[in-house]
């Protein structure tokens, strides 16, 4: 058994000793190396966690290529075959139920509400003015129908997109039998390929999830080394600038994954207790990561060490060489992540070089949060080779593992107020689509559609129809060269528009221009079926894609309208009513006190909420954000709260980590003044929440009389290190809420 615990008198004889130590690790663990460069190679499931955008492209490219192979052997027309495959698309694209029986029950639904939709849109297209207002209140109906969750917005989507098909093939009363069958044959294909070939149970999804946090921890840790081999600014390229933003861009997208696996536990977990369990690690690795970072790309930090420097590298091996999920370790690694588990440990830290201790504890922490979600999910099996501390670390997390156990109304609704704007937008956009085509009037419709979905302010709108309108003329150029391609070859043809269909919902939730470009070439590739292509009809589409985005814009600004101002002041005010809660439950657990309220609030769900609410502000702010933004002081306003915004987020994240890891009766009794600070802190939070409400006078910030100082190490040296790092964490928010008060124009004293 290696020996692992090496004490030196001085940094260069432990270097020394971690060199000898390192060479033998490296022969004995050449699996574990080949694994992190196969990651490096192969970065699939970190660019897609969960291979959810996979997943989506393939269901809908089979559902598409598995209705055309149904309808093959009856010869349908060219008509038919696009409706078919059109269905294929739009019914698989729209449910998204995370459970399988519920995805059952709303395509069961779905078959005769599009089979109503076809009918309608057929029956009435010789009546214009009729099928105009029908269409107008479908539009209503499918906008309105979102509030009641995620199958109302399918099927609302559905009876929309089925309208819609039938206009696009210009479909006649005579061929309604045939069409119903084929939107049989459609909703068949959907359910085989969703039940049967592309299966993806939740709890396979949280799992796929899990290993992609688990791939972007790796990536994360390599740049940590990476960043520690360029300790120095050098000329020319800039190494070290290169590794500190690439390391920036990694934590981010660590971030982000985080935030997806604790969107799906509660139905990829068989209990509740286990997903609290798992929130909780995926949490704790989380935070040990970004402190672990913020730690290395603080300016003020003196040259990393040798040995900081070593055990970098250690960190990397244990997560690269082993599968956290599955309990399966390269050979040698429980030594080495007892190693690292044993830096939580006062005396050991006390061993190493002061500048070192705390990146060295919070890559401690790090691995024992893994080694805490490898017990909440059954595969940390003990071995002989564990040493004492280590299997005490095992049995106080298999312990705690067994003691766990009105909105807006009318008008103000989200849904109704999107459902009267998309409707008034759509009524503009049918009246000049009409003046504009007679026959393909529908394309403004549609535009008008799609910008509005998913976005909640005027900002929004206006960015998402520039990308669509940007999208659109590059998918005409595109689509010109295909269709010259292909043209005459119909098999060619159906193979390049599942290529288009497979790439446009994949890069759906990547980029809305890409996204245009692709559905913009496949239109191309359609009419090319349907033998109605010409280059007036690509024109007309750009020309009725703008008209459509300006109907939207139209409405978005004149009917119940939602300033950018005001959503991202709205969004704003609940980020720091998320922030005070999660600081005021996380310094409440640190002391020891009860709650003043039953039941208790739930720190993990609390600091979730304050990360999507931090996610949504960011994502209002990208219109004042935007280079083409004429606001150029708001947007650099905007930009200084996301950043301060971001760093009070790390930091709350950082509180109540530490406080979620003290169990039992493990507290702490912080030192008066961080009480103090603490308790500013939420009154302060209050003051900026009031001028966000609109009160003129809501008082003022106070601001601390100096830097928090740090517990004593004279008492418990546990106790005075989590102290510590609380103290710094609310110095930190305390130094940032005081840097919010200035833009919000609040007077600090």
């Amino acid at each position: 058994m290696w020996k692992v615990g090496v004490r030196c008198e001085s940094g260069e004889a432990w270097h020394r000793a971690a060199d000898r130590f390192g060479e033998r690790r490296s022969r004995v663990n050449g699996r574990a190396e080949r694994e992190r460069r196969r990651g490096r190679r192969l970065p699939w499931p970190a660019s897609d966690p969960g291979l959810l955008r996979l997943t989506v492209g393939l269901r809908t490219v089979g559902a598409m290529v598995l209705t055309l192979a149904l309808l093959a052997p009856f010869r349908p027309s060219a008509p038919l075959l696009v409706a078919g495959g059109l269905t294929a698309v739009f019914s698989t694209a729209v449910v998204r139920e995370p459970l399988p029986r519920d995805q059952a029950v709303t395509l069961a639904l779905g078959l005769p509400t599009a089979c109503l939709s076809v009918t309608a849109g057929t029956l009435l297209a010789p009546y214009k003015v009729i099928a105009d207002a029908v269409f107008v209140l479908v539009i209503f109906s499918a906008v309105y129908v979102r509030r009641f969750g995620q199958r109302g917005t399918a099927l609302g989507l559905i009876a929309f997109q089925l309208f819609f098909v039938s206009q696009f093939i210009q479909a006649r009363a005579e061929i309604l039998p045939a069409l119903y069958g084929v939107l049989v044959a459609a909703f068949s294909a959907c359910a085989v390929v969703r039940f049967v070939l592309v299966r993806s149970s939740p709890r396979r999804t949280l799992t796929r999830l899990l290993g992609a946090f688990q791939t972007r921890l790796r990536q994360t840790v390599d740049a940590m080394v990476e960043l520690t081999e360029h300790p120095e600014q050098a000329a020319g390229n800039n190494p070290r600038a290169r590794a500190e933003r690439r390391l920036r861009r990694r934590v981010v997208r660590l971030h982000e994954c985080a935030l997806m696996i604790q969107g799906r536990l509660d139905e990829g977990t068989p209990d509740a207790p286990t997903a609290v369990s798992v929130q909780r690690r995926v949490a704790g690795m989380e935070i040990a990561a970004e402190r672990l970072v913020a730690i290395l790309l603080s300016p003020e930090r003196p040259r990393p060490t040798p040995v900081l420097t070593a055990e970098l590298r250690t960190l990397r091996e244990v997560a690269a060489g082993g599968d956290w999920l599955q309990g399966l370790d390269a050979e040698g690694l429980r030594a080495l992540r007892q190693r690292l588990l044993h830096y939580r440990e006062h005396e050991r830290l006390a061993e190493m070089p002061a500048p070192d201790r705390e990146p060295l504890r919070a890559a401690g922490e790090l691995v024992f949060s893994g080694l805490g979600l490898r017990v909440s999910l059954g595969t940390a099996g003990s071995g002989p080779e564990d040493d004492v501390r280590t299997a005490q670390y095992r049995e106080e997390l298999e312990t705690e593992e067994l003691g766990m156990d009105t909105g807006p109304r009318g008008l103000e609704r989200t849904t109704t107020r999107t459902a009267f704007q998309v409707t008034v937008g759509s009524a503009f956009a049918i009246a000049g689509g009409e003046l504009l085509s007679t026959q393909r009037w529908y394309w403004a419709v549609l535009s008008c559609w799609v910008v509005f979905i998913n976005t909640s302010s005027t900002g929004e709108i206006l960015i998402k129809g520039y990308r669509r309108l940007a999208g659109t003329i590059i998918g005409v150029v595109a689509g010109v060269g295909l269709t010259g391609l292909v043209a005459g070859n119909t098999w060619l043809t159906l193979a390049a528009v599942v290529v288009c269909v497979f790439a446009m919902f994949y890069t759906a939730s990547l980029s809305h221009l890409l996204m245009s470009f692709f559905t913009t070439a496949m239109l191309g590739l359609l009419y090319t079926l349907l033998h109605t292509y010409s280059t007036e009809v690509f024109i007309l589409r750009i020309v009725e894609t703008a008209l459509g985005a300006a109907c939207g814009l139209f409405a978005a600004l004149f009917v119940l309208p939602v300033r950018t101002s005001e959503q991202t002041d709205e969004q704003l005010r609940e980020v720091l009513e998320k922030m005070r809660e999660a600081i005021e439950e996380a310094v409440r657990r640190l002391s020891g006190e009860q709650p003043r309220e039953e039941p208790a609030l739930d720190l993990l769900d609390c600091v979730h909420e304050m990360s999507q609410a931090l996610d949504s502000l960011r994502s209002s702010t990208d219109p004042l954000r935007h280079p083409i933004s004429p606001l150029r002081t708001r947007g650099q306003t905007a930009r200084y709260l996301v950043r301060l915004l971001d760093s009070a987020g790390y930091h709350v994240r950082g509180l109540a980590a530490t406080a979620e890891q003290l169990t039992g009766g493990s507290r702490v009794t912080p030192d008066p003044r961080v009480a103090e600070a603490a308790a500013r802190l939420s009154r302060n939070l209050a003051v900026l929440t009031a001028r966000l409400d609109g009160e003129r006078e809501p008082g003022t910030v106070e601001a601390g009389a100096g830097p928090i100082p740090l517990p004593s190490r004279a008492d418990d040296p546990s106790n005075a290190a989590v102290g510590s790092r609380v103290a710094r964490h609310v110095q930190r928010l305390d130094e940032i809420i005081i840097g919010l008060a200035e833009p919000l124009e609040v007077r600090v004293g």
